[in-house]
C-alpha cells in the first residue's frame, strides 16, 4: 500500500495552522477527547491508513485548530495528516 497523497500537502496545514497539545496524562486525555466508543487504551495498535505506518495509540499526538477543535492525530504528524478516525484495526489488513 501506499501512503495517501495528501499527507505532504497537507503536512503544511498542520504545522502552521494547528497549535501543538501539550498532554500530562495520555490516556485521561482520550478519556475526555476520544470521538468513539469504546475508549483506545495506550497499548493499542493500529495502522494510519494515510502513512500506512503501524502505529501505538500511546504515541499520539494532539493538536488544537484555530476554532478550538483538538484533533487526535498519527504519531507521525505533522508529516502524516492521520487522525483518529484513519486508524484502522491491524486485524482489517
Amino acid at each position: 500500500m501506499r501512503p495517501n497523497a495528501s499527507v505532504k500537502r497537507n503536512a503544511a496545514y498542520l504545522s502552521s495552522m494547528l497549535e501543538p497539545v501539550h498532554i500530562t496524562d495520555k490516556q485521561a486525555f482520550l478519556e475526555e477527547h476520544y470521538p468513539f466508543t469504546p475508549v483506545v487504551k495506550l497499548t493499542d495498535v493500529f495502522r494510519c491508513i494515510h502513512c500506512i505506518e503501524v502505529i501505538r495509540v500511546a504515541d499520539f499526538k494532539a493538536y488544537k485548530g484555530e476554532n478550538g477543535f483538538i484533533y487526535i492525530c498519527c504519531p507521525n504528524a505533522p508529516e502524516c495528516d492521520g487522525t483518529v478516525i484513519d486508524w484502522m484495526p491491524l486485524d482489517m489488513d
